[in-house]
């Protein structure tokens, strides 16, 4: 069996997540405290306890999704003696969880994937004001004819506002964003393409479009003097769909990230085709897994979050 890592983005969050991993083993603690201690903040209580709309804030929920994948990679490595390179072929994540994906593979440290999470999740928050933005999310049209609607959309526009596919997930299942006046002239136009649901997503700015430039911007100088090792196995980037292990291009394309889509059901293709029948998704919720098989027949996904899901995984190797 040829597996591959991947790890969730926004929307995984949970208040509790974490928390058994960190009751059970030494070296999810010892991730959590590294965490912290970066952003100088109890992000571990904050992910125990809630309350849930905090968590939830961008600044919030990304380093914390980062950083119960990372307990999950450490418990792997260290109470199961596991070596990253010799398990999977490739890694990969969805959005914000390129971050986890990385640091998993070595090229990021901990402490800098929560920072850069932490300016990150500010400066996408930041870039666009509350209520300008709007992200939506059609079911049951594929990326071409959503790419027709956007098309539609931006040529009925009279003031230039921008809409976007955003994250192309699954088949039939595609996100937009963009202005929020253009997101849902777009949603109009699904209907009349016989989309089965749109509907607006709540979220706090429209993330992955030209709208995002500032937040790119931002987390060009951020990244500037990170440190980028090569990954122990190539990385899947979201904005190309294809192997990455070059530092430089990896720097580059995580900036390209922020304003570029997700093109998610491309990179589990791309994986498929070479060779990966089994995705893992390490960290809080199952989205990633739910995608496999409306993407791939041919391919298996498994959830690894949880002490009793640790143990399996570990059976099965």
């Amino acid at each position: 069996m040829t597996r591959a890592f991947v790890f969730p983005g926004q929307g995984s969050q949970a208040v509790g997540m974490g928390q058994e991993l960190a009751q059970t083993y030494a070296a999810a603690r010892e991730v959590f405290e590294e965490v912290d201690e970066a952003l100088s903040q109890n992000l571990t209580k904050l992910m125990f306890e809630g309350p849930i709309e905090e968590l939830t804030l961008t600044e919030n929920a990304q380093p914390a999704l980062m950083a119960v994948s990372m307990a999950v990679v450490r418990v792997l490595e260290k109470d199961g003696n596991m070596e990253l390179a010799n398990t999977v072929k490739y890694v990969g994540g969805h959005s914000l969880g390129e971050y986890s994906a990385l640091t998993a593979a070595g090229a990021l440290e901990i402490a800098d994937a929560a920072r850069l999470l932490k300016a990150r999740g500010q400066a996408m928050q930041q870039a666009v004001p509350v209520g300008v933005g709007a992200m939506a999310a059609l079911l049951g049209l594929d990326i071409g004819p959503v790419e027709e609607v956007v098309a539609e959309a931006a040529a009925k526009s009279t003031n230039g506002e921008i809409v976007a596919a955003a994250n192309d997930n699954a088949d039939g299942q595609v996100v937009l964003s963009g202005h929020k006046g253009a997101v849902e002239a777009a949603i109009e136009i699904a209907k009349e393409k016989g989309v089965k649901k749109a509907m607006l997503l709540p979220v706090s700015a429209p993330f992955h479009c030209p709208l995002m430039q500032p937040a790119a911007d931002a987390m060009a100088e951020r990244l500037k003097d990170v440190v980028i090792a090569p990954p122990k196995v190539p990385l899947i980037a979201n904005v190309t769909a294809s192997e990455v292990s070059d530092p430089d291009t990896i720097r580059r394309l995580l900036i390209e990230q922020v304003t570029g889509r997700v093109r998610w059901r491309e990179s589990v293709l791309y994986m498929g085709e070479n060779g990966v029948s089994s995705l893992v998704e390490l960290g809080a919720g199952k989205i990633l897994t739910g995608m496999v098989r409306r993407i791939n027949r041919e391919m298996t996904g498994s959830a690894v979050g949880t002490p009793a899901d640790i143990d399996a995984f570990l059976a099965s190797l």
